[in-house]
């Protein structure tokens, strides 16, 4: 369950598998929505985007916990340049702070646009244009930073796998594997 000096243990491997599997759903679900103007179909999608927002609050939350309190993450990678080092520290950090502030913005929307009872109570009606709403902008740019994060975290880790060859995204799946000894 726990992790080693070289290798990520199950805890931390399921929770990041289904936070990245959640976070492009958001992406695509909360793209799409801000792109429609029919209020049944958005209403629709926004049921699927906005509790699933609350779970990747809440794996996050678990995340931060279980390396606060209980796990300690695998050594950095040996051998990389420093800047490189420094880098991965700094998209894993702002993946939390993005991930933290999307919730925090999505929250806002909800509740200061009355969105929530149309979404999952008894209010029936149009959705509000949740651009008139002040967290609806950092919404917006937090999803747009979140693309560059995976695309930077992807891209990093698909550079170890394929072109370094060192096994290190092995680390970030279950069981043992000849994996490299970084994150």
């Amino acid at each position: 369950m726990k992790s080693s000096p070289t290798h990520y243990g199950s805890v931390a491997v399921t929770i990041h598998w289904l936070s990245a599997i959640a976070i492009l759903a958001l992406l695509g679900s909360g793209f799409r929505a801000a792109s429609m103007t029919d209020s049944a179909a958005k209403e629709a999608i926004l049921t699927f985007h906005v509790p699933l927002g609350s779970v990747i609050l809440l794996l996050t939350l678990l995340r931060l916990f279980w390396w606060w309190r209980v796990d300690q993450k695998p050594m950095p990678v040996s051998g990389d340049p420093a800047w490189q080092t420094f880098t991965a520290k700094t998209i894993h950090v702002l993946f939390y702070v993005v991930i933290l502030g999307m919730s925090a913005s999505g929250i806002g929307i909800v509740a200061l646009s009355g969105a929530g009872g149309i979404l999952f109570g008894p209010e029936a009606g149009p959705l509000p244009d949740f651009s008139q709403f002040p967290p609806r902008g950092p919404h917006g740019l937090g999803a747009r930073l979140m693309l560059a994060l995976f695309a930077l975290h992807a891209g990093a880790a698909l550079y170890h796998h394929f072109i370094k060859g060192d096994g290190l995204i092995w680390r970030m799946w279950f069981g043992s594997r000849n994996a490299g000894s970084g994150s």
